[in-house]
């Protein structure tokens, strides 16, 4: 039996738990930084910098691309050298000076990632602005409540943006003065915007603002917060997460030895498309890593149906996806499979298990059946533009259905990804080749230190021989606090170490498995986080329920509930509405659960909840939750992993029937 690998080594070790503090295992780190952390590059102290050297190693390599269209159609990319892009970074920065943009003023940047979101980022990185990106998946009130809590005073918008943008005034323009936009402005918006008291410029008219005045760039520490990023907080408002330069130079540094050291590494030949928002920190990082190495970046279209063709003009080299993404890729590939009759199967599965055999034994992609790459899985490759060698998934756990199927046929690297905006993104990633690694996040990045801290509430261990707990990261790429917000800095940054709130598994060779949440957030596929108790509380008003316990997970993209009618309020319902049954009989009646479920969905409305956090489907179950059956605890609390246990069954009918009727409307 040949020994097994392991990627990580240990540095501290763990510790029994006192005064009331939960145990912790050892300190552990990356085997690829058996010798130290990797030290960013000699003169590269800022986002600044990595931009700037780039631009005078690589001044001619291609940086921004976007498709040409063509009597309305799409033709080829379109590029912009590195040099010509820095010459309009400076006229822009000359411009932001000259309106009397100050230093470490707020720059809001919003809309859909663009040659434009870039060279606004890298006029801000330029001056030693803070550069606040804005989203509004958070929803439209987010938008104000960044402009107003991080005192935005100028922004950057995409043009179809600006309508939305003004639906936050006035209440934004306390501090937001500026409004530059990514092309035009139409006259209506001219006037609208005076009538605010806002100036609003079209992008070139800006950057004429600056010609034939020169100003010097300020000199820009490691220490310095180049970017806040807000994140969906487990209640109430988002929180701005503070990145500094050295977060994301630390960062890239631990990228580079990453790649390297599992024969990867990026050059200046690379070419990757930038679709994930820039607003998050995953994309972000990843473009920076790619502006480091003087590589290409050309952006999608905006439209997720036109993804593939975008993929397939551009054919980039690294394919960043959050698991959505690659389920729509693994999805299509299976209607095709079944559209394209017996023999096509016959054939597609017989090489899959063929190939997936040798990979089991321990052969790379590469070697494990070169033949049934070339007759059967090409066309999966060309179908990502051909050239694609890392697919790397991020944001959410990826199913391990599609992981291993994509491994096989996609004839490229599938590496799954875990971190946070406060941890700057990358903080471990499964290893090319690795198929144990299969179901996990791998190994630590190797620029910082994981242990585990025991759960014991929840019965997780980080001292057993299985260990368990709460995921902590100690490192230079920790973010340097909330913005204003020094109270939930100290929440989950405790002598050094960041607390995840994610409980992790470690597996013998050194991956990490996520395995549940400490606190009762969670992400659901689209990567939106679901604040749970909040929404209970909310669906808690409903009068005709006594209680109600909601759930999702990250492999489904809606949430459903579990509810404790009100007996009464049903009875009068059904008497109302001719139904007839006692109380057991009415929670099964389809026409009761409909009635609840409108009564619920009524309520979110009327609360202004998001999109994703009304509920689907409810099933009434007549028996309130109770002690007997363990889903409580003694104060009333509910057993979240027990309450899933019982009504398991329940719940997987739910996500069937449920999901069949999404899919069949959408047909």
């Amino acid at each position: 039996m040949a020994q097994q690998k392991k990627f990580i080594f240990q540095v501290e070790e763990g510790k029994e738990g006192s005064d009331g503090r939960p145990s912790v295992g050892p300190v552990y780190r990356s085997i690829f930084a058996k010798d130290g952390f990797p030290e960013p590059i000699e003169g590269m102290d800022s986002c600044w910098d990595v931009f700037r050297m780039s631009v005078e190693k690589h001044p001619n390599n291609r940086m921004l691309g976007r498709r040409e269209i063509v009597d309305g159609k799409p033709g080829k990319y379109v590029w912009q050298t590195y040099q010509e892009v820095y010459d309009i970074v400076i006229r822009l920065g000359n411009s932001l000076r000259s309106c009397g943009v100050k230093d470490e003023a707020k720059c809001g940047i919003y809309g859909a990632n663009s040659p434009e979101w870039i060279i606004s980022m890298e006029a801000c990185n330029a001056h030693g602005l803070y550069c606040v990106p804005l989203y509004d998946t958070l929803g439209a009130s987010a938008v104000e409540f960044i402009i107003t809590h991080s005192e935005v005073s100028i922004v950057f918008v995409e043009e179809k943006k600006i309508s939305e943008l003004f639906k936050t005034c006035p209440n934004s323009t306390e501090y937001m003065k500026t409004v530059v936009s990514f092309g035009g402005v139409k006259p209506e918006q001219r006037e609208e915007a005076e009538k605010f008291g806002l100036v609003i410029y079209a992008w070139d008219e800006f950057l004429q603002l600056g010609e034939g005045k020169q100003y010097d760039l300020p000199i820009k520490k490691k220490s310095d917060i180049c970017t806040i990023m807000y994140t969906s907080g487990t209640t109430g408002d988002p929180k701005g997460v503070m990145i500094s330069n050295e977060s994301i130079v630390t960062l890239i540094a631990g990228v580079i030895r990453l790649l390297k050291s599992a024969n990867e590494a990026l050059s200046a030949e690379d070419v990757y498309l930038s679709y994930l928002p820039l607003a998050h920190i995953f994309d972000r990082v990843i473009e920076e890593c790619f502006i480091q190495h003087g590589a290409a970046i050309g952006f999608w279209r905006g439209d997720v149906k036109l993804l593939i063709e975008d993929l397939g003009e551009l054919k980039p080299t690294i394919f960043c996806a959050v698991p959505r993404v690659l389920d729509r890729v693994y999805s299509g590939l299976q209607q095709k499979l079944s559209a394209g009759g017996f023999l096509k199967k016959f054939l597609f599965d017989s090489a899959f298990s063929y190939k997936f055999g040798y990979m089991k034994k321990g052969q790379s992609h590469v070697e494990a059946s070169p033949l049934s790459d070339k007759l059967v899985f090409s066309k999966v490759k060309q179908g990502l533009g051909g050239n694609v060698r890392i697919i790397l998934s991020g944001a959410a756990p990826l199913a391990s259905h599609v992981e291993s199927f994509l491994r096989v046929v996609a004839c490229c690297h599938v590496l799954q990804g875990y971190g946070l905006t406060e941890s700057c993104a990358g903080t471990f990633v499964s290893l090319p080749d690795e198929l144990d690694m299969l179901g996990t996040v791998g190994p630590p990045v190797p620029n910082v230190d994981i242990r585990l801290e025991s759960v014991p509430e929840m019965e997780y261990d980080a001292l057993a021989s299985k260990p368990r707990g709460e995921i902590c990261i100690r490192g230079k790429t920790l973010f340097s606090g909330y913005y204003k917000r020094e109270d939930l800095t100290k929440e989950v940054l405790i002598d050094g170490w960041l607390h995840t709130g994610d409980v992790g598994e470690w597996q013998p060779n050194g991956a990490m498995k996520i395995i549940d949440r400490k606190k009762n957030i969670f992400k659901l596929s689209q990567g939106e986080y679901v604040a749970v108790e909040n929404i209970e509380n909310i669906y808690g008003e409903v009068q005709a329920v006594d209680s109600v316990w909601v759930y999702g997970n990250s492999f489904e993209s809606f949430l459903i509930a579990v509810a404790n009618p009100n007996q009464r309020i049903l009875e009068k319902w059904a008497a109302e509405n001719g139904v007839s049954g006692d109380y057991d009989a009415l929670c099964q009646n389809e026409k009761a659960k409909e009635f609840i479920l409108g009564e619920l969905v009524k309520m979110g409305k009327e609360k202004k909840m998001k999109g994703f956090e009304i509920i689907k489907a409810v099933h009434l179950d007549p028996v309130p939750f109770d002690m007997e059956r363990d889903l409580l605890t003694p104060t009333f609390k509910k057993k979240r992993p027990q309450l899933l246990k019982h009504y398991q069954s329940v719940i997987d009918e739910m996500y069937k029937t449920t999901n069949e009727r999404l899919a069949s409307r959408q047909q």
